[in-house]
């Protein structure tokens, strides 16, 4: 019997351990998601300070059909911020004028048969 009590104390460590690394793990997401937030958070501060309503409007508007190309201008407006490049509040009109400069140009295509 004294095998039999010496792999129940091995499977109960290694329970334990594998319960101890599955809190770790589930920590330190807890800690990542917490620190996303945080910085989207100051993220949105950053943005409500430098745009104007309409500007902010545009910009939801504009996350919600292409999420990505959103973050993309979100990311570039705070670097502007940051660097004090920015000259007071952000109109619709001059987003506009950003977003023109950059959005891909299309391009024409033309198919002829001959």
């Amino acid at each position: 019997m004294g095998a039999d009590d010496e792999l129940a104390e091995l499977k109960r460590k290694k329970l334990e351990q594998l319960q101890q690394q599955q809190a770790e793990s589930q920590a330190y997401a807890n800690q990542q998601v917490q620190m996303q937030n945080e910085l989207e958070a100051r993220k949105q501060a950053v943005l409500r300070t430098i745009l104007k309503p309409e500007a902010r409007e545009r910009l939801s508007s504009i996350r919600m059909a292409r999420p990505e190309f959103a973050a993309q201008i979100e990311a570039q407006l705070v670097a502007l911020a940051q660097s004090g490049r920015l000259q007071g509040a952000i109109t619709d009109d001059q987003l506009k004028a950003i977003l023109k400069q950059l959005t891909p140009k299309k391009r024409e295509i033309s198919i002829t048969r001959r």
